[in-house]
């Protein structure tokens, strides 16, 4: 193979200039700034964005919600007294109340019946007379009467063998109840197999109560025999009538005031607590970590108590203050502690000793260098802080410590709640919903922060 003796020289023709765009250096990703690429970071994680609108949903319910549903949350709806959601609201008008003097409208029968059509106004019973018997006991269920069972509620004994009939106007409502008429001898014991009778009143209410009640349309003549509809409560009412919606309206503004406001309050201290500390370092820092260590020991529930007594809160009086201020004062330390670390590691970096020999005053370098460059950390902090005070808030109210009632909160709700949570399980399920609901997302909203703001996750991709 013959070689070149005489080497290639090239041509300035072979060669083309690139243009002064081709020479500059190609990014493979856009510069972005540390909360820029937090955003995105957190914009990627599909929890953390779903839980975020679960906060703003719940600011909405709480501040705007209550300029929608305008109800009283003290109000009360007597004649719709623990309903649930979707019950029925729709009421026959009827004749006001008159004594009964025993007579019977319906068709004799045999053993104990009706005398007049049962209504919400009044259960009228008759009943045969038993042979031998000196009394009778009517007793009344809303469950079937099994055998070897309680035949439920005693709800009237009569004086006399000859008294067979009874009148029961004690709370009915539109639902099956189960009467029962036993039968006592002299010594007041059961003489004979009782009498038993399922019987399910009409909801009525009289037109002069629909009329005050504004049940009727301005062109609308009412009379006996129409049907109208009670107020509208779409999450029902609990046991006083009152209107659940609105009532989780209004306490939530209890409950997340108390659980915003005083992790802002604390945090805002501990986060200064903590950077003098880190900043100052030695003797200085020692002495200030001690005392947090010594807030820690200190027992919160103890601490409220006292509190109140100091603010002058009364039994069944609200402790908001006291609670807020129990918060505030004995919740800080875990926030200075974390702080605190993030300073110590930032004071040795190496533009924070530039700043300092360039002539930075002391609390330039913390507020402009310090505290800027622990804001994810402290941003964390506040997220896992707002449900750690909600759930307190909500644990006080439900033992009687904080929000007391007329005032609505969601752990005072639960605590009324959960006395009927087996027969009218919606009282207390739905705070114990929006507790539940709320503390859960903060927490995956602080963990998605933690993900989005940790410098650290971000260099290793």
């Amino acid at each position: 193979m013959a070689s070149l003796s005489h080497p290639i020289e090239p041509a300035p023709e072979d060669f083309t200039p690139l243009a002064a765009e081709q020479r500059r250096q190609q990014l493979s990703r856009p510069s972005l700034s540390y909360w820029q690429d937090a955003w995105i970071r957190l914009r990627a994680n599909r929890r953390a964005i779903i839980s975020l609108y679960i906060v703003i949903g719940m600011l909405m319910f709480t501040l705007l919600g209550p300029l929608v549903w305008r109800v009283d949350p003290s109000a009360q709806d007597l004649d719709q007294v623990s309903r649930p959601p979707g019950a029925e609201r729709e009421v026959t008008l009827t004749d006001p109340y008159r004594p009964w003097n025993g007579e019977a409208v319906l068709p004799a029968g045999a053993g104990l019946r009706l005398a007049y059509p049962a209504k919400t106004q009044a259960v009228r019973l008759i009943w045969d007379p038993v042979p031998g018997a000196q009394a009778y006991r009517i007793y009344r269920n809303i469950v079937p009467n099994a055998p070897g069972e309680p035949l439920g509620l005693p709800i009237a004994q009569t004086l006399t063998a000859s008294e067979t009939r009874y009148e029961d106007r004690l709370d009915l409502r539109a639902e099956t109840y189960f009467y029962t008429v036993a039968a006592l001898d002299a010594s007041g014991a059961d003489m004979s197999a009782p009498q038993a009778l399922a019987v399910t009143p009409v909801a009525v209410i009289t037109v002069a109560e629909a009329v005050s009640r504004g049940l009727q349309t301005p062109s609308e003549t009412l009379k006996v025999g129409d049907k109208v509809r009670f107020a509208l409560h779409p999450l029902g009412t609990d046991y006083l009538g009152r209107d659940m919606l609105a009532r989780l309206m209004h306490g939530a503004r209890v409950s997340l005031f108390i659980g915003i406001v005083a992790p802002l309050l604390f945090v805002a201290f501990g986060v200064a607590y903590g950077s003098l500390a880190g900043f100052l370092g030695g003797r200085v820092d020692q002495i200030m970590m001690r005392f947090a260590d010594f807030v820690i020991a200190l027992p919160f529930l103890l601490f409220m108590i006292l509190f109140k007594i100091a603010f002058g809160i009364g039994p069944g009086q609200s402790g908001i203050l006291p609670m807020i201020v129990a918060l505030v004062m004995l919740s800080w330390p875990g926030t200075a502690r974390l702080v605190r670390g993030q300073i110590l590691q930032v004071r040795e970096e190496g533009y924070v000793n530039a700043a300092r020999l360039l002539g930075a005053r002391t609390d330039y370098l913390v507020l402009r260098h310090m505290i800027p460059n622990t804001m994810g950390v402290i941003l964390v902090t506040l997220t896992f802080a707002v449900p750690s005070a909600i759930f307190t808030e909500a644990f006080l109210s439900f033992i009687g410590m904080g929000v007391a009632p007329p005032t609505p909160s969601w752990g005072g709700m639960s605590n009324e709640g959960i006395k009927s949570m087996l027969i009218h399980p919606h009282e207390l399920l739905f705070p114990a919903i929006m507790i539940s609901v709320t503390v859960l997302a903060f927490n995956l909203l602080g963990d998605g922060l933690r993900d989005a703001l940790d410098a650290k996750m971000r260099s290793r991709e």
